[in-house]
């Protein structure tokens, strides 16, 4: 519970204020910057009188990265924090230099939660390459990344055209093979029958040439 300061009598050469929640910094410091008042009255409190501050709200939920930058306290419903940590203040930095922090802020409210942690991860390498070529962007490694798909494509379809062309001929190979086996083996059968009916035809010759068979003539 945050107690509020009790009046303090300055030195010499100061006003004496009364510090609450309700009154006016600038009342009582009216030299002080922009800045400085926007800390509570606790913390002026601390530095004059030599008490500790009480826990803020900014103690119970640490500081994120893009609060930080933009100087301002970082609630616990921040829609910056799972997307933007601490541990990376650059990506922050450098998604803040191309787009604005209002305006990454209404890209994820428009988004459902589900897609806002690929919306920030787009939003960041677009805002790297834009830091790194100013003219082009991430349009140079689109066109890179085409340029390689296209040549890509090529190589496959040349690929494709070698792989059906030794595939037909593979087959035309082997349709040719199994031609001449086939005449190859009608050969050789034809030729088998050929012997088979000469010695046929010598044997018959032999029998009839044999000693003791006369034939006789009507």
């Amino acid at each position: 519970m945050i107690q509020y300061a009790r009046p303090v009598v300055l030195p010499l050469g100061h006003r004496q204020c009364i510090w609450n929640s309700s009154l006016s910094l600038s009342m009582c410091f009216p030299s002080l910057t922009v800045r400085s008042l926007s800390r509570p009255a606790a913390w002026f409190t601390a530095n004059v009188s030599g008490i500790p501050p009480p826990p803020s709200l900014s103690m119970c939920f640490p500081s994120l990265t893009a609060c930080k930058y933009l100087r301002r306290r970082c609630l616990h419903d921040c829609i910056l924090a799972p997307y933007f940590p601490s541990t990376n203040p650059e990506r922050f930095a450098c998604v803040h230099k191309i787009f604005g922090a209002s305006n990454i802020t209404k890209m994820l409210q428009q988004l459902p939660v589900h897609q806002r942690a690929v919306a920030a991860d787009c939003m960041s390498f677009e805002a790297g390459t834009r830091v790194r070529d100013p003219v082009y962007g991430c349009v140079a490694i689109i066109s890179q990344l085409h340029q390689q798909i296209i040549i890509t494509q090529r190589e496959l379809a040349e690929t494709q055209g070698q792989i059906a062309f030794y595939g037909a001929q593979q087959v035309q190979d082997l349709k040719q093979k199994t031609q001449s086996r086939i005449q190859y083996n009608e050969t050789m059968c034809f030729n088998a029958s050929q012997q088979d009916s000469l010695h046929l035809d010598q044997s018959m010759l032999d029998f009839y040439r044999a000693p003791g068979i006369y034939w006789s003539v009507r």
